[in-house]
């Protein structure tokens, strides 16, 4: 057996990248070198080689902290083919995320392949910082997708896409003024929804419990909670908002802040279900039992939900039924025709469970 020398695999490499630029096939900057050594099977270091020799060929040129920018080139350039390709951006590896999303992500992609379309995913918590301008314009120089999806998209995130008028799709609700096609769950009616059926059962001190980075769908939920408990006409209703952290220890605090005050609240929703989780776990610890010493309602549905006693009361929607709403949208940009239009909302159907009780 004739081992292949390092540098003739690394050769190959480079003629291969360099046909892919000289067809066209990435704008302006080439995909990292985690990227390309996942996509062309090889090891980092055969990947540095082959970068090493393009380099000093001229078609590329290192810029610290961005990557490698594809130098442009005389004589002409063949077009490339039309993307057939959904990039779907989320801040961290999917199996970290809640599992609703994880669900609606696999269903959209299922979806796209009737569609002839593929669906490839780009994590990185650098598209989700305060100014992302700069790690955005190397994702979408290096990879040319027919549209996008914006998962748990920041306002300066939805704004940098929205100002370059790229087709993509946001799962989750827009910031005010952002013109970008959504598709997320009507968190509004929910949570005034779920204010007023604890009002029925004879709450008068409620509280919501939310995210403290309060991203777009987080403030419909304050929104819409604030106002159903508004729509009572009684003097000695009360509510409150208290903000936590991604974190059970913050979402401890958060409950102790509530439920340490002379008059706590008897009855909480929760806006996310790992909150609940944390929530449930820390009550527990208290000595605290649900439903008889507090009620917890979730404005969120996971899977995992179900293995908790007592069952949760949550807003229930089928991760299908969501990536069918996002698909729509998607289809026109690929299509040809614009992408605005009115939010989708789905309204989510309200699981009773055994969490809520009558005061």
């Amino acid at each position: 057996m004739t081992l292949i020398p390092h540098r003739t695999v690394a050769g190959q490499i480079a003629a291969q990248l360099r046909a892919e630029m000289e067809r066209g096939a990435w704008q302006e900057w080439l995909p990292s070198e985690r990227d390309l050594s996942r996509t062309l099977q090889a090891s980092r270091n055969t990947i540095r080689a082959a970068l090493a020799q393009l380099k000093a060929e001229g078609f590329l040129r290192p810029h610290r902290g961005l990557g490698n920018r594809i130098e442009p080139r005389r004589g002409p350039v063949a077009a490339p083919a039309e993307a057939r390709s959904v990039g779907v951006v989320i801040p961290e590896p999917i199996g970290r995320l809640r599992p609703h999303i994880a669900l609606w992500i696999d269903e959209l992609k299922d979806l796209l392949i009737e569609e002839g379309l593929r669906l490839r995913l780009h994590e990185g918590r650098q598209y989700f910082q305060g100014k992302p301008d700069r790690a955005l314009a190397r994702l979408v120089g290096q990879h040319r997708h027919a549209a996008w999806v914006l998962t748990l998209s920041s306002e300066a995130m939805q704004r940098w896409f929205a100002a370059r008028r790229l087709p993509c799709v946001v799962a989750g609700s827009v910031y005010p003024g952002v013109p970008l096609p959504c598709c997320d769950l009507d968190y509004r009616a929910s949570c005034r929804h779920a204010a007023g059926v604890l009002l029925r059962l004879g709450h008068r001190r409620i509280a919501l419990l939310n995210r403290e980075e309060r991203r777009a769908g987080d403030v419909d939920s304050e929104v819409g909670f604030l106002e159903g408990a508004k729509s009572s006409s009684r003097a000695e209703i009360r509510a409150e908002v208290a903000y936590h952290r991604d974190d059970a220890v913050s979402v401890g605090r958060a409950l102790k802040r509530l439920l340490d005050q002379p008059a706590p609240p008897t009855a909480i929703v929760v806006c996310n279900s790992y909150a609940y989780l944390s929530a449930i776990s820390w009550l527990a610890q208290r000595g605290l039992r649900v439903p008889r010493d507090l009620s917890l309602i979730s404005r969120d549905d996971d899977p995992f939900l179900d293995a908790l006693t007592p069952v949760p009361a949550r807003y229930v929607a089928g991760p299908r039924q969501f990536a069918t709403r996002i698909l729509g949208p998607l289809l026109g940009w690929i299509n040809g025709r614009s992408g605005t239009g009115k939010p989708a909302r789905l309204l989510p159907r309200f699981a009773a469970g055994g969490s809520i009780a009558a005061v």
